[in-house]
């Protein structure tokens, strides 16, 4: 960390423990200093580290200066840009200027984000919404509607689709598409939690929800309408392992059930839950590198739920991605 940033980080540490019945230049320029710092993704609230169990590190410090910006903010009207409007359409008028008659109020520190020309980011138009603090890579295609919070991380050539949501401090990777109706949750609290982490050329289909701190590995695939959750086992049914967020239950070894792996599959193998490590120290949920995750379902196996034959959702994973998926997915080359 470069001797300015740390000196922002101690300025945001001071001045969110701090207390103040009034909010001054004190607490602004420092403020309006993180928040460019995060717009041009010079901080963010997770990055990479490989020396961690889980690949990736959080800076609570940027949580906190998140926060703190929602603190010091006030709500203010947030008027809309002038635009030419089709004759017979409901509008006023400001100095000439046609304005559409919606009103937002929101806090001052958080406004629309300024899309940088030079970043070749496409924000089509339909309804979108942007919030500043967060970072949007270049080449990123925004399709309408769609949402990204305050301290997002929008990584270069991603997708995100219609009626997608990025939360607040979620992590997407590079040329990663969101499909339509996706939720990434944002994880802002408490703020040394993992947010939500989608790594570089994932696909997360329609309808899906990833939340509570998962990560889903490079090139995983999650299916339309796949949940993933703290509070949810991932079944992987090619190497007999159980997923969660506290740890992973694997199966007996290749050795006690007869060697039926396909070579290269050790090279995609869960980077927790093996040996050596602690299966009991506190991680989130992992989907492995590759994986290929459906929504499913398990039978319920004891109680009232037995008797009456109920089941409950969980998703499995039903195999890694080959040349075939590949080819499924390749239409990302062409939308973007």
């Amino acid at each position: 960390m470069s001797a300015m940033l740390a000196n922002l980080q101690a300025a945001i540490e001071e001045l969110f423990h701090g207390q103040a019945e009034h909010y001054g230049d004190e607490y602004f320029q420092p403020f309006d200093e993180f928040k460019a710092a995060l717009n041009e993704g010079r901080i963010r609230a997770a990055e990479p580290d490989p020396n961690s169990p889980t690949g990736w590190k959080v800076n609570a410090w940027v949580k906190k200066g998140i926060l703190l910006g929602f603190r010091i903010g006030r709500i203010v009207e947030m008027t809309v840009a002038p635009v030419s409007l089709p004759a017979g359409t409901s509008s006023r008028r400001e100095n000439g200027a046609a304005r559409i008659e919606f009103q937002f109020r929101d806090k001052h520190t958080y406004p629309l984000k300024k899309i940088p020309p030079d970043q070749n980011i496409r924000v089509v138009p339909g309804g979108s919404s942007i919030r500043d603090g967060c970072y949007i890579g270049k080449g990123v295609v925004c399709m309408p509607p769609m949402y990204v919070n305050a301290g997002a991380y929008v990584d270069d050539g991603a997708l995100i689709d219609s009626h997608a949501l990025v939360g607040s401090c979620a992590q997407i990777g590079k040329r990663v598409h969101v499909s339509a109706g996706a939720q990434i949750g944002g994880v802002l609290e408490p703020v040394g939690a993992l947010p939500v982490i989608i790594e570089d050329d994932a696909l997360v289909g329609g309808n899906c929800g990833v939340y509570e701190g998962a990560v889903v590995g490079v090139g995983a695939v999650l299916a339309a309408g796949t949940i993933l959750t703290g509070s949810t086992p991932v079944y992987d049914l090619v190497r007999d392992a159980v997923y969660r967020r506290e740890s992973a239950v694997q199966a007996p070894s290749e050795e006690e059930r007869g060697a039926r792996g396909k070579a290269g599959e050790d090279a995609l193998a869960p980077s927790h839950g093996m040996a050596g490590e602690d299966a009991r120290a506190p991680r989130p949920l992992m989907i492995p590198p590759g994986a290929v995750v459906v929504p499913g379902s398990r039978a319920v196996t004891s109680g009232r739920g037995k008797e009456l034959g109920l089941s409950l959702y969980t998703p499995i994973i039903i195999k890694y991605r080959d040349e075939k998926t590949d080819q499924a997915v390749r239409l990302e080359e062409l939308l973007r």
